[in-house]
């Protein structure tokens, strides 16, 4: 078996469009929550979400690629391309056919899909934009790296909802560990910030409504939460096998050392109220990096702010982790950046690669009065430093699908 090792890492999200400022403003608990101001949402109960503000599309491709391509494809290729520049990969040296990429969303092109509908509806069928499946089908991120990198290896595009980006990652580390490729982009990306989403999730009684309160609303483990906070953006990190990187030099910022997967196999949206699925893929994550649950140093949590999920992510932890649970630092950056749906599982990657390089654990915000039943060292304090050299990332979502990596310093 091959070991993989992270060479590259881009992000878009509402704390910022690179890793040194998303970096920054985590460890100083900053929040990227805001009011809605792109469209009415008078009329909707939740009036607050995760914006991306500065992202112009067409200034980095112009105008007629940009209009092609879907809000979260966009943010996809903008994290791919920040990503490449990170690695310093050189794409005319690599074996086109052992590079690959493994991007998924959860919701795909849902911006591109609700225009083509009003305008079937205003227009007429013949005023449809041909299109519109290319630009809202949930592979089309991967798609357009891999046309725009010319990677002719494996590409996927996992659709596990809100567990995509650990999915993704996941799943990469298992073709490159298994020596059936040598480089794989791997993340998530995610653009549903819209109306219909918003009413969606509001009236499934799934969002926080502190609308008077923006960088407040998101506060997982803490006993006033009332839902989570929609947010978007794109994670992507360049996996590459030890040996590849060394051939070539390159930095290495961390390895995976476990992946590991669980269903809950209880309800399409609610959690396991005993975190049946996130034990299990905590647990086979830790098998496969042949790794005892002690030996962790750290643990970034999917923690939503719902009440059912970060009770049940507290269990599946305790249950697994013994003792040692109350002694693991934990940190939920879902305080901050709000739930990036498909994306968030990579964001959280590229911090909790920080995290392990840096010695430093992000603060889990907003946590004023801890429920009762959520009682373990969740980083309220503010930025924490610590010896770090493992740390498990839990990503889970609708249907019960529950993913989780280890990832370890690279020495």
């Amino acid at each position: 078996m091959k070991r993989v090792v992270i060479t590259g890492m881009g992000v878009i999200s509402p704390l910022g469009n690179d890793i040194d400022t998303v970096w920054d403003h985590l460890l100083k608990g900053k929040s990227g929550i805001s009011f809605i101001d792109t469209f009415d949402v008078s009329d909707i109960k939740t009036k607050i979400a995760g914006s991306i503000r500065d992202f112009d599309a067409e200034g980095r491709w112009g105008r007629k690629e940009a209009r092609h391509m879907d809000r979260f494809c966009q943010f996809a290729l903008a994290a791919a391309e920040q990503a490449l520049n990170h690695s310093q990969l050189q794409l005319d040296k690599l074996d086109r056919e052992r590079f690959g990429v493994y991007v998924g969303s959860g919701i795909g092109g849902i911006n591109t899909f609700i225009e083509n509908v009003n305008v079937l509806n205003e227009r007429g069928p013949g005023r449809v934009s041909p299109s519109l499946v290319p630009m809202m089908i949930s592979n089309a991120a991967a798609a357009q790296i891999s046309i725009r990198f010319g990677a002719y290896g494996p590409s996927m595009s996992p659709v596990t909802a809100c567990s995509i980006g650990n999915t993704s990652i996941g799943e990469a580390f298992n073709v490159i560990r298994n020596g059936e490729a040598d480089v794989i982009f791997a993340g998530g990306s995610e653009a549903a910030i819209t109306k219909l989403s918003l009413a969606s999730f509001r009236n499934a009684t799934a969002l926080s409504t502190r609308n008077e309160e923006p960088s407040l609303a998101s506060r997982p483990f803490d006993v006033n939460r009332d839902g989570f906070v929609m947010s978007e953006g794109a994670g992507i990190l360049v996996l590459e096998s030890l040996e590849h990187a060394l051939k070539r030099d390159a930095l290495i910022y961390g390895e995976v050392i476990g992946y590991g997967a669980g269903s809950d196999a209880y309800h399409m949206v609610a959690s396991h109220p005993e975190g049946r699925g996130a034990y299990s893929a905590m647990k086979s994550a830790l098998n496969k990096a042949n790794i005892a649950a002690n030996e962790v140093d750290v643990i970034s949590a999917h923690a939503t702010s719902t009440y059912v999920g970060d009770i049940s992510e507290t269990l599946a932890i305790k249950k697994l982790f013994g003792d040692h649970a109350y002694q693991v630092p934990i940190t939920a950056n879902k305080s901050m950046l709000g739930h990036m749906l498909g994306a968030a599982g990579a964001v959280e990657a590229i911090a909790l690669v920080k995290s392990l390089t840096e010695g430093l654990v992000p603060p889990t915000i907003n946590l004023e009065t801890a429920d009762p039943e959520c009682d373990l060292d969740y980083v309220s304090e503010g930025a924490r430093r610590a010896v770090l050299n493992i740390g498990i990332s839990n990503s889970f979502g609708f249907g019960g699908h529950n993913s989780a990596i280890v990832l370890k310093k690279y020495d």
